[in-house]
């Protein structure tokens, strides 16, 4: 019997996830990207931690969704709590995980149809 998964058409799901890369509706990705529940998935210039600056925040909060699920890489590792003002002012919440959690988290949350964008860094 074949089974086909329940998805809504047009919503973007994550399939698989590696260290060095996350596939999302079945195209692998090698670099960071922003994941939103329907459209394009967006190139995202970080590779580490590091990176990170507020612009990268004020990048996520311009699409308005309600929550971001933070992949932080193979290891939790939480952002650094002045680099989120902008989703604090726009009242967006963030979740921290490792990105191989954050891609199970994503998956549920847009499936129960919400607005959820997932960061996910993949490191070089």
């Amino acid at each position: 019997m074949k089974l086909q998964a329940d998805r809504a058409e047009g919503v973007n799901i994550i399939n698989a996830y590696t260290a060095a890369s996350v596939s999302v509706n079945g195209e692998p990705y090698t670099t960071s990207i922003l994941v939103p529940p329907t459209g394009p998935v967006i190139p995202w210039d970080v590779s580490a931690l590091s990176d990170l600056t507020e612009a990268h925040f004020e990048r996520m909060a311009e699409a308005r969704p309600e929550l971001i699920i933070f992949g932080s890489g193979r290891q939790l590792r939480f952002p650094p709590p002045a680099l989120l003002r902008p989703l604090m002012a726009a009242r967006i919440g963030i979740e921290t995980m490792d990105t191989a959690a954050a891609a199970r988290t994503y998956n549920i949350l847009v499936a129960e149809g919400r607005q959820v964008m997932a960061a996910l860094l993949i490191h070089s």
